[in-house]
């Protein structure tokens, strides 16, 4: 048998080592993370395509390119396929959706809430976001916070696709931006010279009368457009804020999930007896302020305080606050203190000991907020403190919900001489100019 040489040797090594490595791989040019509560992975963009993975929400993902609001990925296991890429989301937006579920943790309860059918929760309040939870046929959940947001998609393109754009690009200092432009700026060309004047220019200029026919008649005076002011503005009609923004609350679950809901199917778990009150409101918070004991039916009954408001996408949280008694002599609900034509916000806070109280914050005046704390004696309430508090701008509600800004905002210090300046400035205009 003859021997094999050291060469040949050496090239069917190289052989099996090339054929098993197989083609290149695509270069990784960003990550993201799965929105939705699973997500299938296509093959390819047709919608038929077959499934080439599986993967659940907040899985890492290694981003390998994209196509309009599609985007091809790659699991951790190296299966690579295409999706949506509204249903996606960014390094940040994770964070801020783990920050989020983080303070929540500590939010005040607003009341208890039950759904009668399955309920999405999605990641941020919008119905095209992603929904990484579902909540169950005749589930509860628990409402911390509310926004109202538009209606349909706010954005043309996913933001997964745009921080791979951004992150394409090259980045170019102001500086060089300014030499190029420097440098392609084309020179003016030199101006005309002056015209010379007519050769009879002193006749011209001659002053004499022109007869009364020449001389023309003055055009009637036209009254200016009054000016447009944000301040002036009419407010939408409750029919246009309902067909262009929808009310969206901020739920958390006993198992300690946190995500944003549409708050019209959500049905407050206050029992039917006060319910039935409503009158066609909404109710938004309730609370508990003492038990009462009927012992001629040998029943027990709560004292309840409860929030609703009228119109459908509104800025604030409630419009009215009522105060409802259990009369043990006629068996039956009774209404104890009543407060309408508000604006008051969230957080609502009430307790039982040492004894009943609740606090409030209302909007007094455009800018003038309030926290009212009211005490209850079983039959009547009466207000017992008035503070003065700040609503702060609330300009991410992922990372500070209003329940968050408000609770941070109880203890802080009057506002200064430019707010309350600013504040009467804009009452006076209303009063004289609307």
């Amino acid at each position: 048998m003859k021997s094999v040489s050291f060469r040949t040797l050496v090239a069917l090594a190289f052989l099996s080592v090339t054929s098993c490595m197989g083609p290149d791989r695509e270069p990784v040019i960003g990550e993201a993370y799965v929105g939705p509560a699973t997500l299938n992975l296509r093959q390819e963009l047709a919608p038929k395509s077959p499934v080439s993975a599986s993967v659940k929400h907040g899985e890492k993902l290694h981003v390998l390119g994209s196509r309009r609001r599609f985007i091809k990925v790659r699991t951790q296991d190296d299966k690579e396929g295409w999706v949506d890429g509204y249903a996606l989301l960014t390094t940040q937006q994770m964070e801020e959706l783990r920050m989020l579920a983080e303070r929540a943790q500590q939010l005040p309860s607003q009341g208890m809430a039950s759904v009668y059918d399955v309920l999405n929760m999605h990641t941020e309040p919008s119905r095209q976001s992603p929904s990484f939870y579902q909540i169950p046929e005749k589930g509860q959940v628990d409402i911390i916070g509310h926004r109202v947001a538009p209606r349909g998609r706010t954005a043309t393109v996913p933001a997964v696709a745009v921080s791979i754009k951004a992150a394409e690009q090259p980045t170019v200092s102001r500086k060089k931006k300014r030499k190029e432009a420097a440098a392609n700026k084309v020179a003016a060309p030199p101006p005309p010279p002056a015209p010379k004047p007519p050769a009879n220019w002193m006749e011209l200029s001659e002053v004499g009368t022109p007869p009364e026919s020449d001389i023309p008649t003055p055009a009637p005076p036209t009254t200016p457009a009054k000016p447009t002011s944000i301040l002036s503005r009419p407010e939408p009609t409750e029919a246009e804020r309902a067909n262009t923004l929808e009310d969206w609350s901020l739920v958390r679950t006993h198992d300690g999930r946190v995500g944003w809901a549409l708050s019209r199917y959500l049905v407050m778990s206050i029992p039917d007896e006060v319910a039935q009150y409503a009158e066609g409101h909404r109710i938004t918070t309730y609370f508990s302020l003492g038990e009462v004991r009927d012992r001629e039916r040998d029943l027990v009954r709560h004292n309840w305080l409860w929030t609703t408001i009228k119109n459908r996408a509104e800025s604030y949280q409630f419009d009215q606050l009522r105060v409802f008694t259990w009369n043990a002599r006629r068996h039956r609900y009774e209404t104890a203190y009543r407060e309408t034509n508000i604006r008051g916000y969230y957080p609502v806070q009430a307790r039982t000991a040492p004894s009943p109280e609740f606090t409030v914050i209302v909007e007094e005046a455009p800018g003038q907020y309030f926290k009212k704390t009211y005490a209850f004696n079983g039959y009547q309430v009466r207000m017992i403190s008035k503070e003065s508090c700040q609503l702060p701008d609330d300009k991410d509600l992922r990372a500070a919900p209003l329940s968050v800004a408000f609770a941070q905002s109880l203890n802080q210090p009057e506002r200064g001489w430019y707010d309350r300046t600013k504040a009467s400035m804009v009452k006076t205009w209303n009063k004289w100019f609307r």
